[in-house]
C-alpha cells in the first residue's frame, strides 16, 4: 500500500470517528440498552453458577466430615478444580485476579484483550475458584465480563473504537449493577473509577444498561438486597466523633490492606513452578473445610451475622485474622475473583470490633452494632478503592436503606483521607501498574483513532491559556470544545475557560499517554500566582 493510499485511508478513519461521535448520543443509549440486557443474562448466569456451586461445596463439606471416603473423593474434586484455574490462566492470562484493572487497561489503550477468550476462561476459572471456597468476590468478576460483553457487541457490529469503549464502559456498569442488584452504583463506579470523568454520553448510556442488567438480575434472584439487617438503629448525632474515629482506622486497616495484596504478589511470584500459585490457597481451602468451614468463599453470610451481635469479641477478632489472611493468599495467586466482596466483609468485620471494644469503654449500647457494619463496609470500601461515592451508593443499595447517607459520607471521607495522607495506593491502580510491569499486556495497533475527552478544571494549568499555547503529544489534536453545552470550533486563539470540555482525537496506542498528560494538564489544580486574566505567572 503507498504512502498516499494510507494517508488517504487513515483520514477516512479520522473523518468517520469524528462524525459518528457527533451522531451516536441517542444511538449509543439504544446500544446500551442492548449491552445491558445482554451483559444481564451473563453475569446472571455467572452469578446463578457460583451460587449453587457454593451450595453444594456446603453440602458437601458438611457431608465429607462425617465420611472418610467423602472427604478423600473432596481433595480429588479440589485438585480437579485447581486443574480448571490453572489452565484458564494459562490459555488466557488476562482473565486473572479481578478483573478490573484489565478493564481500566482496555480503556486507557494498553491492553487489547480477545473478548470471546476472556469471557469463557473468566466465567470457568471464577466458578472454580469461588465455588472451589477461594476468598474471592463475583463483582470484579462480572464487571469484566460485562464489559467484554460491550466489546463483543462492538466487534460484532463493526463499531469504531471509541464507540466501543463507551459500550464497554456500558458492560462494565451493567456487570457491577447485575451482580448486587445496585445499578446506580453501576453507573457511580464507570464515572468515578473507569473514566475518573463526567460525561453525559457516558452517563446516560451506562444508566440504560445498569438498569436492564438489574431487571434481568433481579428477575432471575428477586428484589431482595444482598445484605439483610432486621433494624439498623441510629446513632445520636452527639457521638458521630466515633464516626470520624472509625474511617481513621479503617483508613489506616485499608492501607495495610493493599500492601498485604502487594506483598502476597510478591511472594507468590517467587513460586516456581507456576502450578504451585494455586496450589497453595486451595490447600488452605481443605485445612478450613476440617477446622473452620464458615471461613470458605467470600463470607458474605458473616455480615449479616456480624449485624446481628452473633459474634463475640474474641470470635470476631479470629474471624477478622482468618478472613484477612485467606483473601490474601486467594487473591495474590491471580485466580479469577475479585475483592470487592471480600474486602466488604472485612470492613464489616472491622466495624463490629469496633463496636465490642468501645461499647464497654464509653457505655453505648451494643444496639448500634449493625450501624457500624454498614459504616465498616463503605469506609473501608473507601480507603481501599478510592472511590467514595461509589461506596456510598454501593453500600446503601446493598442494605436497602437510605438512612445513613450522612454518617456513610463521613466515614468515607475521613477514611479516604486517611489513606491518602498515608500514600497508600488505590488498589486498582497498583494491580493495573504490576500487571503491565509484568509483561501483561496486547497493545491495540496504532492506527485506529479514538477521541479523548477531558474537562478543563478551575484552578488547572491550562485555564486561561490559548490552544497555541496548550502542548499536546505528536499526533494528538484537538478537534472540539464544548462550552455551556455548545460546540466551538478550535483555533490557536480560542481560550480555553474552567468548565469547558475538549475532545481530543489521537491514535490509540497513545491514549494513556495523552490521558496523563490530560489529567496533569487539565485536572490539577494550581496555586501559582495568576494576573487579572487567569493565565499563570
Amino acid at each position: 500500500m503507498s504512502k498516499k493510499t494510507e494517508r488517504r485511508r487513515r483520514e477516512s478513519v479520522t473523518r468517520e470517528t469524528i462524525e459518528r461521535k457527533e451522531n451516536f448520543k441517542y444511538q449509543l443509549i439504544l446500544e446500551g440498552i442492548a449491552v445491558g440486557l445482554l451483559a444481564g443474562v451473563v453475569v446472571g448466569l455467572f452469578r446463578f453458577a457460583l451460587q449453587k456451586a457454593e451450595d453444594i461445596r456446603n453440602l458437601y463439606v458438611d457431608a465429607a466430615s462425617k465420611s472418610v471416603l467423602l472427604a478423600i473423593c473432596g481433595i480429588g474434586i479440589l485438585i480437579c478444580l485447581t486443574l480448571i484455574v490453572i489452565f484458564c490462566l494459562g490459555r488466557e492470562p488476562l482473565c486473572s485476579g479481578s478483573g478490573i484493572p484489565q478493564v481500566k487497561g482496555e480503556m486507557r489503550g494498553q491492553i487489547n484483550a480477545n473478548w470471546l477468550q476472556v469471557i469463557i476462561a473468566k466465567f470457568l476459572g471464577g466458578v472454580a475458584a469461588i465455588g472451589g471456597g477461594l476468598a474471592l468476590g463475583r463483582e470484579g468478576p462480572s464487571i469484566q465480563l460485562g464489559a467484554m460483553v460491550g466489546k463483543g457487541f462492538s466487534r460484532l457490529n463493526n463499531r469504531l473504537r471509541t464507540e466501543e469503549k463507551m459500550l464497554m464502559s456500558c458492560g462494565a456498569g451493567a456487570g457491577l449493577a447485575a451482580a448486587f442488584g445496585a445499578p446506580l452504583a453501576g453507573v457511580v463506579f464507570v464515572l468515578e473509577e473507569i473514566h475518573k470523568n463526567f460525561s453525559k454520553e457516558v452517563l446516560l448510556s451506562t444508566m440504560a444498561a445498569s438498569i436492564c442488567a438489574d431487571c434481568v438480575s433481579s428477575y432471575m434472584f428477586g428484589l431482595s438486597p444482598v445484605f439483610h439487617f432486621s433494624e439498623i438503629s441510629q446513632m445520636p448525632l452527639a457521638r458521630y466523633w466515633m464516626v470520624a474515629l472509625l474511617g481513621i482506622v479503617l483508613g489506616c486497616f485499608g492501607v495495610f490492606y493493599n500492601r498485604t495484596i502487594a506483598f502476597m504478589q510478591n511472594l507468590y511470584g517467587k513460586l516456581k513452578p507456576v502450578w504451585l500459585k494455586a496450589l497453595v490457597p486451595f490447600a488452605m481451602v481443605i485445612g478450613l473445610a476440617v477446622f473452620y468451614p464458615t471461613m470458605l468463599g467470600s463470607g458474605h453470610h458473616l455480615v449479616g451475622e456480624t449485624g446481628a451481635g452473633v459474634f463475640t469479641l474474641e470470635t470476631l477478632l479470629i474471624i477478622l485474622v482468618i478472613k484477612f489472611v485467606f483473601s490474601g493468599f486467594s487473591f495474590g495467586t491471580g485466580a479469577p475473583g475479585g475483592i470487592f466482596l471480600p474486602l466488604l466483609v472485612l470492613g464489616s468485620l472491622a466495624g463490629g470490633l469496633f463496636t465490642e471494644v468501645l461499647s464497654p469503654v464509653f457505655g453505648f449500647e451494643e444496639q448500634y452494632i449493625s450501624f457500624f457494619v454498614i459504616l465498616g463496609m463503605a469506609g473501608y470500601f473507601s480507603a481501599i478503592v478510592r472511590a467514595p461515592i461509589t461506596g456510598i451508593i454501593l453500600i446503601s443499595e446493598m442494605t436497602g436503606s437510605l438512612s445513613n447517607l450522612l454518617a456513610l459520607a463521613m466515614v468515607s471521607l475521613v477514611a479516604y483521607m486517611t489513606a491518602e495522607l498515608l500514600k497508600g495506593e488505590p488498589i486498582y491502580d497498583q494491580l493495573l501498574n504490576r500487571m503491565l510491569e509484568g509483561g501483561v499486556r496486547k497493545k491495540p495497533r496504532g492506527t485506529n483513532k479514538v477521541l479523548i475527552e477531558s474537562e478543563v478544571y478551575l484552578g488547572c494549568r491550562v485555564e486561561g491559556l490559548s490552544l497555541s499555547e496548550v502542548h499536546l503529544p505528536e499526533g494528538c489534536l484537538i478537534v472540539s470544545v464544548v462550552r455551556d453545552e455548545k460546540e466551538i470550533v478550535p483555533r490557536g486563539s480560542t481560550r480555553l475557560e474552567a468548565g469547558d470540555r475538549l475532545i481530543v482525537l489521537c491514535n490509540e496506542a497513545f491514549a494513556a499517554t495523552l490521558e496523563d498528560q490530560l489529567d496533569a494538564m487539565c485536572k490539577t489544580i494550581t496555586y501559582e500566582n495568576r494576573n487579572e486574566n487567569g493565565i499563570l505567572l
